[in-house]
C-alpha cells in the first residue's frame, strides 16, 4: 500500500513518513514529526512537536499532538511525545509535548483507544490496551497503566497514579492514586467500591487470585487493617506463596502510602529531573 498525501494539507519536507500512511485533507503535519507505517489522519489531524508515532495509528478529525505543554515553568524547550502501534484518537483529543520536569516525554503505549475530546497533558504516561472515554482529562505527570479504563468526563488530578485494570466510574474527580484492580466512583472524592472483576477476568486471570484480591480489598478498604499486618496475613494464609497480582497492589498501596496527598508520585514533584527519574527507576526495582 502507497502513502497517499491529500494536496489540500500541508507535510513539512523535514518530517519523516512511512509506508502506507494516509494523510486526508486539511491535515498539518510539522517539521521533527516522525509518522510509522499503516498511520491514518483522517482530516483536519495537525501533528507537530518533535512528536514520534509508531505504526498503524489512526486519528479522527481534529486531533492536535504535539502541542506545548499547558505549563507555565516550560521554556520552549525541545521536549517529546513517544506514541507506540495500534493506537485510536477520535475526534478532538489532544497530547501535549512534555514539560522539562521529569524527563521531558510524554508517553503513549501501544493498543490504547481515546475517545472523544479526551485530553493527556504533559508528562503522562499512558501504558497499554487503556480506554480513556469522552471527555476524559488528564493533568500533567498522570500514569496510567495497562487495562485501565476511564470512563466519561471524569478528570485525574497531576502526578496521581492509576493501577493496572483499575476502573474509574463517570463523571469522577480523581484526586488520588487508584489501586490496581480497583474499582473507583463518587463524583467529588471517589471511593473504593469493590474490585473489577469483569476486567479480570476478561485479563485470564484466575478465580483463585480474584479471590484473593477480594480478601485483600475487604481487609484493607473495609476493615481497615494495618498494611503490615494485611501483608503477614497472607503471607501466613498462603504459607508465602504470593500471587503476582496481590504483590502488585501491595506494593501499589505500600507506595501510596509513602506518598504525598494520595499520590506516591507527588513525592518527586519538585525534585530536578535526574532526581526525580532516578527515584521511579529504584521504585520500580
Amino acid at each position: 500500500m502507497e502513502t497517499r498525501i491529500s494536496p489540500l494539507s500541508q507535510v513539512d519536507p523535514s518530517a519523516k513518513i512511512g509506508e502506507g500512511v494516509v494523510i486526508g485533507p486539511f491535515c498539518l503535519v510539522g517539521p521533527g514529526v516522525t509518522i510509522g507505517d499503516q498511520c491514518v489522519l483522517n482530516s483536519h489531524v495537525v501533528i507537530i512537536g518533535n512528536t514520534t508515532i509508531g505504526c498503524n495509528n489512526r486519528f479522527w478529525p481534529g486531533c492536535i499532538i504535539g502541542g506545548d505543554p499547558q505549563d507555565v515553568s516550560w521554556q520552549d524547550s525541545d521536549t517529546e511525545i513517544q506514541i507506540g502501534d495500534n493506537n485510536i484518537f477520535r475526534e478532538g483529543v489532544t497530547v501535549n509535548r512534555g514539560a522539562e520536569k521529569e524527563d521531558g516525554v510524554t508517553r503513549i503505549g501501544n493498543n490504547n483507544m481515546f475517545m472523544a475530546n479526551s485530553h493527556i497533558a504533559h508528562n503522562c504516561r499512558i501504558f497499554s490496551n487503556v480506554i480513556l472515554v469522552n471527555g476524559v482529562l488528564l493533568g500533567g505527570h498522570v500514569h496510567v497503566h495497562d487495562n485501565a479504563i476511564v470512563s466519561g468526563n471524569s478528570v485525574v488530578h497531576h502526578f496521581s497514579t492509576l493501577g493496572r485494570l483499575s476502573f474509574v466510574s463517570g463523571g469522577c474527580r480523581v484526586p488520588h492514586d487508584i489501586p490496581p484492580f480497583m474499582l473507583a466512583a463518587g463524583s467529588d472524592d471517589p471511593t473504593l467500591k469493590t474490585i473489577n472483576v469483569v476486567g479480570m477476568r476478561r485479563a485470564g486471570i484466575s478465580n483463585s487470585t480474584i479471590e484473593t484480591i477480594k480478601e485483600a480489598f475487604r481487609l484493607l478498604y473495609r476493615r481497615n487493617r494495618p498494611l503490615d499486618e494485611v501483608c503477614r496475613y497472607f503471607e501466613d494464609t498462603l504459607q508465602g506463596i504470593i500471587p503476582i497480582e496481590l504483590s502488585m497492589l501491595l506494593t501499589f498501596v505500600e507506595n501510596q502510602r509513602a506518598g504525598k496527598l494520595g499520590r506516591a508520585r507527588e513525592a518527586i514533584r519538585n525534585k530536578p529531573a535526574a532526581d526525580a527519574q532516578a527515584s521511579q527507576e529504584r521504585k520500580a526495582a
